[in-house]
Parts: structure tokens; C-alpha cells; sequence
């Protein structure tokens, strides 16, 4: 997992966590469910290349 990877996906997490609060301070519901689908989507590609860095060692 290149550097540039993990930047990526850290930024996608905290756009999403900064869309999941906007929504609430807004109480919109579809910007709070955005921002929470985005931060789940950076979570899993983070899990996803950690699995292969493990089997890359």
C-alpha cells in the first residue's frame, strides 16, 4: 500500500465523518447517511490494502 494510497482513503474517511456532522448540525439526513456510506467505503479500501500488505511480508 503506497503512501499516496493511504492519504487517499485517510482523506475519503474524514470528508465523510466532516459530511456525517454537517448533516447532523443541518439535520439533513441524506448528507449524514453520504457522509457515513463514505466513511465506511474509506474503511473497507483500508482494510483492503492492509490485507495485502500482510501477505506482501
Amino acid at each position: 500500500m503506497g503512501i499516496d494510497d493511504k492519504a487517499q482513503n485517510k482523506g475519503e474517511e474524514l470528508g465523510g465523518k466532516a459530511k456525517e456532522t454537517a448533516g447532523k448540525l443541518t439535520d439533513d439526513e441524506q448528507l449524514e447517511a453520504e457522509g457515513k456510506a463514505d466513511q465506511a467505503k474509506a474503511n473497507l479500501k483500508q482494510a483492503g490494502e492492509k490485507a495485502k500488505d500482510a501477505f506482501k511480508n
